[in-house]
């Protein structure tokens, strides 16, 4: 059966003729109404979207079956299992010379690779070995390894441990050594952080409030600061200033 509110020629005949009522042009608005009201309501969804976990997203899962929702929960997923593959290492493994090009040179390929040149006997060396172990399991992107460095690099002296070496993209970035430029036995993890970060090894840190970067003012006064202070006050007075 056609239908009688159909928007065709033959209605319009019979609405002309009286067999049909006429069409509710009210009707029409309301219905073009909603519609748009649907797409406001379907847009809003999409943007709530982007701030909800993965959990969150699941809970609406079991409500809707939305390819809106399947695709935003596929791409966190995405997200998610990017970043996992990339923080893979967080602790600094000893490697042996054979191993150096794999271990190094061809890892850094996809990141950042610091390689401490130590000796057990000094230190300096076990000093670093903390700090770089707790920067490793800060910074589980960036891969650490150490290797002795005379069995690295044959009749390596002494004096020149601590080194690290920077590699990055199979290229080697940065030869930092002696342990003064690390600051020596009162290297920190956070003095080492800075240093790498130059490098682009590790992320800097984070700039602070412009506030605190700012000079603070004492609020207490040399004994020849006041006394030039009171000086100048006490001219001004006698040029009527006061």
């Amino acid at each position: 059966m056609d239908d009688p509110n159909a928007d065709t020629e033959w209605n319009d005949i019979l609405r002309a003729k009286g067999i049909l009522p006429p069409k509710d042009e009210k009707r029409e608005d309301e219905l073009e109404d909603e519609f748009v009201d649907l797409l406001k309501a379907r847009e809003a969804e999409k943007n709530s979207l982007e701030n909800k976990d993965l959990d969150e997203l699941d809970e609406l899962e079991d409500l809707e079956d939305d390819r809106i929702l399947l695709e935003y929960r596929q791409k966190r997923m995405m997200e998610m299992q990017a970043m996992a593959a990339k923080e893979k290492y967080g602790q600094v493994t000893e490697i042996s010379k054979p191993d150096f090009v794999r271990e190094v040179t061809e890892a850094s390929k996809d990141c950042h690779v610091v390689v401490h040149l130590y000796k057990d006997y000094i230190p300096a060396c076990k000093l670093m070995n903390r700090c770089l172990t707790e920067l490793a399991s800060q910074f589980r992107a960036t891969k650490f390894v150490k290797i002795v460095s005379d069995q690295c690099i044959p009749n390596f002296p002494d004096h020149n441990v601590p080194t690290l070496l920077i590699y990055g993209q199979s290229d080697l970035k940065a030869n930092l050594a002696g342990a003064i430029q690390f600051g020596g036995m009162k290297m920190t993890s956070k003095s080492l952080r800075s240093i790498l970060s130059k490098y682009g090894a590790v992320p800097a840190e984070q700039v602070q409030e412009e506030q605190d970067n700012k000079p603070k003012r004492s609020i207490y006064q040399s004994k020849a600061t006041a006394a030039l202070s009171s000086d100048e006050e006490s001219e001004d007075e006698d040029r009527g200033y006061y």
